[in-house]
C-alpha cells in the first residue's frame, strides 16, 4: 500500500477482471431471453410494412411501423429532441440532427441519433422549399429506427443504413418531378404577368417571393407552384397597402 499525501492508493491487482463478478448462470439465461426475442421479432414483423428486404444484401431494414411496434412490445416510449437545425430561407438549405429517448416510465433506457439534410443525394434536385418538414420527419425516424434497435439488441437482425436509399423512395415520389411530368411545365408569360399585377407593380415583391421559393426568373416558376407564389404575393401586396393607408 502507498501512501499519496494524505489519501491511500491501493495496489492494483493485475488479475482483477469484471469478468470474475459476472454471474455466468445469469449471462446464459440472459442471451437465452435475447435470442428468443429476436425470433419473435422475426416472427412477428411483417415484410414490406414494418421491415423492407433489399435484393442482394444480408439483412432486412427496420422501417419506422416496425420500430415502433418493438417499442411498444416493450412498453416503451420516445420522446424526441432536435439537436442542432438550419433553416436557411435565402440558400434553400434545412438539416436537422434529432436525438430520440426512451423511457420505461420515467426511467432513460436508451437513446438514437437521426440526421437529414436536404443535400441528401435523394434530395439535391428537388425544390429544397418544400421539404423542411419532409428532413425533420426522416430525422426522427432515423433517430426511432436506431433506438429501437439499440435497445432491442436487434442490431444482428436488422439494419437501418439502407432505408433511405433503397426503401424510402416511395415516401418521397409525390416530390419527384419525374414521376409527375406536369410538374416539370413552366408557366405561360401571362401567367408571369399576373404575378406582377398582383404585386401592383411591385417588383420587389414579386422577386423576394420567387426567391423564398426557390426561382430566381419568373419563366423558371413551375405551375405546381406558381397558385402557391400568386396567394402569398396578393396577400403580401394587400398588407402593403393597408400600412400605406394608414400611414396616410
Amino acid at each position: 500500500m502507498q501512501n499519496n499525501g494524505n489519501h491511500e492508493v491501493q495496489p492494483l491487482n493485475e488479475n482483477l477482471s469484471l469478468i470474475e463478478s459476472v454471474d455466468i448462470d445469469q449471462v446464459q439465461h440472459t442471451m437465452q431471453k435475447i435470442r428468443q426475442f429476436q425470433k419473435v421479432i422475426q416472427n412477428t414483423l411483417q415484410p414490406n410494412h414494418d421491415y423492407g428486404i433489399v435484393p442482394g444484401t444480408k439483412k432486412p431494414t427496420l422501417l419506422k411501423p416496425g420500430a415502433e411496434k418493438i417499442l411498444m412490445l416493450m412498453g416503451l416510449r420516445s420522446e424526441f429532441k432536435i439537436l442542432e437545425s438550419t433553416r436557411n430561407f435565402e440558400e434553400g438549405f434545412f438539416q436537422y440532427q434529432v436525438k430520440c429517448k426512451l423511457y420505461k416510465g420515467d426511467v432513460l433506457i436508451t437513446e438514437g441519433l437521426g440526421a437529414c439534410n436536404t443535400k441528401e443525394a435523394k434530395y439535391i434536385k428537388l425544390n429544397p422549399f418544400t421539404l423542411d418538414n419532409t428532413v425533420l420527419k426522416i430525422a426522427k425516424k432515423r433517430a426511432l429506427v436506431d433506438a429501437a434497435l439499440l435497445v432491442a439488441s436487434l442490431s444482428e437482425v436488422f439494419t437501418q443504413d439502407l432505408e433511405d436509399i433503397d426503401l424510402e423512395e416511395a415516401d418521397n415520389r409525390e416530390y419527384s418531378e419525374e414521376n409527375d411530368p406536369a410538374k416539370k411545365e413552366t408557366i405561360t408569360k401571362k401567367q408571369a404577368k399576373r404575378m406582377f399585377s398582383l404585386a401592383g407593380g411591385n417588383l420587389e415583391l414579386v422577386k423576394k417571393t420567387m426567391i423564398k421559393y426557390g426561382y430566381t426568373a419568373s419563366e423558371d416558376v413551375r405551375k405546381d407552384d406558381y397558385e402557391k407564389i400568386c396567394k402569398e404575393i396578393e396577400e403580401q401586396a394587400k398588407k402593403g397597402k393597408i400600412k400605406e393607408e394608414n400611414l396616410n
